[in-house]
């Protein structure tokens, strides 16, 4: 079966629940407006934030559509999506987003990067903002060689934004008394959850309406169905309703109903 025989049988220009849709197009759920606005509190502060949650949860895409509403003039968002690219990888990442050439030893590489980062605020009036993606997959010492970054004069006021994002086990594992010293510049943190049922419903009749969508298409019981099975979490929730699309064009049906999503439910838990 091809998209777009899919996409013309229900009705879409697009397809609903993918990585294409654009921020401003988001369904702000309470969960995603609270990571969002702590992360732009902690981007107006200085401060070091750590947004956390299972996977699935939006934790990235609150952070993008964060990163998304600040001036480019005043800001520049440093992105590291995977950290197991070693200490080394990511401070050569900063540096170069920063417009430096890495050095090649990693004391100096350090050292480079701090120079930078302050230099962009003082120099260029631009706060850089620097996420760190996976960052439960940061060992202890690494982790504590992002804070050697926000020592930059004498413990003054930050040069940079530093912003961690990562599944549950970073949270429990910064109140290890070897991380107490990051731990402490932790200005902001947040537990992403998942949507209510009336939050998941509001997501897919949304997503549905940007895809071009705006007629009945599940029913209350296959919403109920997916929400349950996917706990409110995003992409579980983007994952079961596609599943569903296709069980209903397959069945034949005009709205996609319990049926159908239990189909879908089935199928993602084989």
């Amino acid at each position: 079966m091809s998209v777009d025989r899919l996409q013309a049988h229900w009705g879409l220009t697009r397809m609903p629940f993918g990585k294409s849709l654009p921020v401003g197009s988001l369904s702000r759920h309470r969960s995603f407006q609270e990571a969002v606005a702590r992360v732009s509190w902690a981007v107006t502060q200085r401060q070091a934030a750590v947004v956390t949650g299972e996977v699935g949860s939006g934790k990235t895409v609150a952070v993008r559509a964060a990163l998304a509403s600040l001036e480019p003039s005043r800001h520049l968002p440093v992105y590291v999506p995977d950290p197991t690219i070693t200490l080394r990888g990511v401070h050569s990442q900063i540096t170069t987003a920063l417009g430096g050439s890495p050095q090649f030893y990693t004391g100096m590489l350090a050292t480079q990067t701090a120079r930078l980062l302050a230099g962009e605020l003082d120099e260029r009036g631009r706060l850089p903002v620097v996420v760190i993606d996976e960052a439960h997959l940061l060992s202890n010492t690494e982790l504590e060689s992002l804070r050697m970054l926000t020592n930059c004069d004498m413990d003054s006021e930050s040069t940079f934004a530093l912003i961690l994002v990562g599944q549950p086990t970073l949270r429990r594992r910064l109140k290890l008394a070897v991380l107490a010293a990051l731990d402490q510049r932790i200005g902001i943190r947040y537990q992403m959850g998942g949507m209510d049922p009336a939050e998941t419903a509001t997501y897919v009749k949304t997503h549905l309406a940007w895809a071009g969508r705006k007629e009945l298409l599940f029913a209350d019981d296959a919403l109920a169905e997916i929400w349950q099975a996917s706990r409110g979490y995003p992409r579980a929730v983007n994952n079961l309703a596609t599943s569903a699309m296709v069980a209903a064009y397959a069945a034949g049906k005009a709205i996609i109903d319990k049926q159908c999503a239990t189909a879908a439910v089935m199928e993602t838990t084989e």
